[in-house]
Order: structure tokens, then C-alpha cells, then sequence
């Protein structure tokens, strides 16, 4: 048996080996190559095109170019404001009425209101009955004009109605103070009144209105009234209202007696068909008191009364 000597079987293993070694890298170098040509081509088609600055410009329009507008020519950008004294010029020369009514910042403006809070159907025990409660104001934030009227009319004729005229000023935040006439009619005869007050709203969103009267042969009168809308739905309202009269003297004629002469509780349910129309139901409860009462049992009225009411409140 032959021995072979040593390292005899790896130099041949290595002779044979070397061609398949060279192939492989020349594979690989051909592979790279390729590869890189691959990149640059796709670079190549993948880059935005450079647009050519001038051509079309030195061309005069001719060629492809021709009338082409610039890549930003629908985006044009505005023309840059006014600065400085210019800008000041042109504020200066406009007249003040003009600013206002192209910018709508007329801060003191005249607007006005018409308010009919109360037309109602009354069903009582003395019968039916039309009572009304409507005011309207027409003028500026500190001072305005105001007319308001109340009444109630049964069996054809006015039962009680009083109108007042009354001029009213802003003296502090959420309140006016008020100053007028007022004309009561209907039954009995009518009496004149010199009135002042105030009216606003109170804390906890109350409209208040307080005003005090004086008339002819030393009569003397108040008035307080006092109403809260509780809004349950964005239709629904709830509305309690209160009422007070008192008078410094009786007045046989007028069926008065002295002092608290009359009170008034109300709770009405409204829904507003729109903000300015609503019709609603209700029910009041009217008291009087003193000589006053005694004068309406005289007369075959109640000194208490129940009274269901149905009517309409809008405004514009």
C-alpha cells in the first residue's frame, strides 16, 4: 500500500478549486456593474425637469415656448399693501360716516324694538276677558324712548288700561333709570301720573321694573314687576311673573283703596314656534287686598280670582 506524502491531497484539492473561484467573481463584478447602471438610469428618468431660464423669452414666443405662461402665472401673488404715510393718507381722507358703513362698527347706532310680551285670551270667574302687556323702545345704548301698555277689556268695554311714555338712561351696568307719564283710562275717570324709576335685570337673570307715580290732588302710586323665562327646551319656556300696585290714597272712583292695593302671580308655558312667535297657555292668580277688595264684593266681583289665559307673545 503507497502512503502519499503530506500536503500532497490539499494542493490538489486548491488546483481544482481555482477556476470555479475566478468565474464567481467575475459574476460578481458584472452584477455590480449592471447594478449601477440600473440606478443612474432610474435617477435619470425620475429627476424633474430643469426649465431652460430665457429660452422662450429670447425666442420672442417662437417655437414650442409660444405663448406659454410662466409655471406660477395663475398664482400670481397680490400687489403688496400700503405702509406708512400712505396708508395714513387713505385713512385720513375717508369721511368717518363712509368708515362706518363699509366696516359696520358704528358704536352708536339707533335700533329699536316692539315687544307684545302678553295677548291672551282670560277665562275668569266674572267671564271672559282680552288682556294685552306690550311695550316698544326705539333708540341708543345709553338713552332711549320707550312706550309700554297694559290692560284688560270684558263685555265690550276697558275695564282698567294705563299707557306710559317714558324716557330711559343707562346708569350702571344692566340698569336704566326711568323718566315720563303715564295715562290711566277705562273705568272710572282717567288719571294722569308723573313717573321715575328703574329697570334692569337683577342678579339670577330677573327683569325687574320699579316705578313710582305722582299725580293730580297729591295721589301717589307704585308699581313693582318681576319676571324670570326658564328655558327647558331650545322651544320650550317657562315664565313666572309677578305684579304689585299700590297707592298712597284711595280712590272711590277707581275702586282703590289705600295702600297695597292688587297683586299678581302668573306662570306661562310658551313654545316658540320662532324666537319672535310663540303662543303659549297659563294660568294667574290675581288678589286684592284692603279697600280694594271691599270695592270689588261690592261691585259682585271675587277679592281672589283663578284665571286660565291663552294667547300669542311676539316681537320684532
Amino acid at each position: 500500500m503507497s502512503v502519499s506524502a503530506p500536503g500532497t491531497g490539499t494542493s490538489a484539492r486548491a488546483s481544482a478549486a481555482a477556476p470555479l473561484t475566478r468565474d464567481l467573481r467575475r459574476s460578481a463584478r458584472r452584477l455590480a456593474g449592471i447594478g449601477v447602471i440600473v440606478m443612474l438610469a432610474g435617477a435619470a428618468v425620475l429627476a424633474p425637469a430643469q426649465p431652460t431660464v430665457g429660452t422662450d423669452a429670447q425666442a420672442g414666443g417662437a417655437g414650442a415656448g409660444a405663448g406659454t405662461p410662466p409655471p406660477n402665472a395663475a398664482h400670481a401673488s397680490p400687489a403688496p399693501p400700503a405702509h406708512g404715510a400712505q396708508a395714513h393718507d387713505a385713512v385720513d381722507a375717508m369721511p368717518a360716516a363712509q368708515m362706518r358703513e363699509i366696516m359696520g362698527m358704528d358704536d352708536d347706532a339707533s335700533f329699536g324694538r316692539f315687544v307684545l310680551d302678553r295677548f291672551e285670551r282670560v277665562d275668569a270667574d266674572a267671564g271672559f276677558a282680552t288682556a294685552w302687556d306690550a311695550y316698544a323702545w326705539f333708540g341708543r345704548d345709553f338713552d332711549k324712548l320707550w312706550f309700554r301698555s297694559e290692560g284688560e277689556r270684558r263685555a265690550g268695554t276697558i275695564e282698567r288700561a294705563d299707557a306710559e311714555l317714558l324716557w330711559s338712561h343707562a346708569a350702571a351696568a344692566f340698569w336704566d333709570l326711568a323718566l315720563g307719564v303715564r295715562d290711566d283710562f277705562g273705568r272710572g275717570p282717567d288719571r294722569r301720573w308723573a313717573a321715575f324709576g328703574v329697570q334692569g335685570l337683577a342678579p339670577y337673570w330677573l327683569d325687574v321694573q320699579a316705578t313710582a307715580y305722582v299725580g293730580e290732588q297729591g295721589r301717589t302710586a307704585l308699581r313693582f314687576e318681576s319676571e324670570y323665562e326658564l328655558r327647558l327646551t331650545r322651544r320650550l319656556v317657562l315664565q313666572p311673573r309677578f305684579e304689585l300696585n299700590a297707592y298712597g290714597k284711595a280712590d272711590p272712583a277707581r275702586r282703590l283703596g289705600a295702600g297695597v292695593s292688587d297683586a299678581e302671580l302668573g306662570l306661562r308655558l310658551r313654545y316658540e314656534i320662532r324666537r319672535e312667535l310663540a303662543p303659549y297657555v297659563g294660568v294667574e292668580w290675581r288678589r286684592r287686598f284692603g279697600a280694594t277688595a271691599a270695592y270689588a264684593r261690592a261691585a259682585g266681583d271675587d277679592a281672589f280670582d283663578a284665571e286660565l289665559v291663552a294667547g300669542l307673545r311676539l316681537w320684532f
